[in-house]
């Protein structure tokens, strides 16, 4: 009998459960770096100044349920939004499933290990800079939280077996 296939691959974002809906984030901070927004022109620059609630060696927010409560225009994703959203990293779990995408190797729900997301190369873990000491965002402004790195698009590294490392 075949095995059944992971939530992600069988529901749509909109029958997901609340569980498997938050399940999805794989914890990289990026979606919680401050970006700028031209107001002539509409362009997008991504800056690598993290909100003051993320906690930027974990890439986890310092207080999620009343995140909202603490920064105001902190956006709650829903399936709808993040089909509209322009800012989310390419690598972002939403945005790879909206545009029917897979899940890549080192996201935690395939690897099983939350620290894949840290060594693929893809989280802020060690390249963001807290809000209180960034000064002028226009002075951090950055291209890699819209990129996906090499070492996230190399294919998943041989798995460590019993004796190999």
């Amino acid at each position: 009998m075949p095995e059944p296939l992971p939530f992600w691959k069988a529901k749509p974002l909109e029958r997901m459960s609340r569980a498997e809906w938050e399940s999805l984030c794989d914890g990289c901070g990026r979606c919680c770096l401050h970006k700028l927004r031209d107001e002539d022109t509409g362009r997008l620059a991504f800056t690598n100044v993290a909100c003051r609630l993320l906690n930027i060696p974990s890439c986890r927010c310092a207080d999620y349920e009343n995140r909202r409560k603490w920064v105001p225009d902190c956006v709650r994703l829903t399936p709808a939004r993040v089909r509209r959203l322009d800012w989310l990293p390419p690598t972002c779990a939403y945005r790879l499933l909206a545009e029917g995408k897979d899940l890549p190797w080192w996201h935690p729900l395939v690897s099983g290990d939350p620290e894949t997301v840290h060594r693929a190369g893809v989280s802020v873990r060690g390249r963001a800079v807290r809000e209180r000491d960034a000064g002028a965002l226009g002075d951090h402004v950055v291209r890699w939280p819209g990129l996906v790195p090499p070492r996230a698009q190399a294919p998943a590294p041989p798995a460590k077996g019993p004796g190999t490392g």
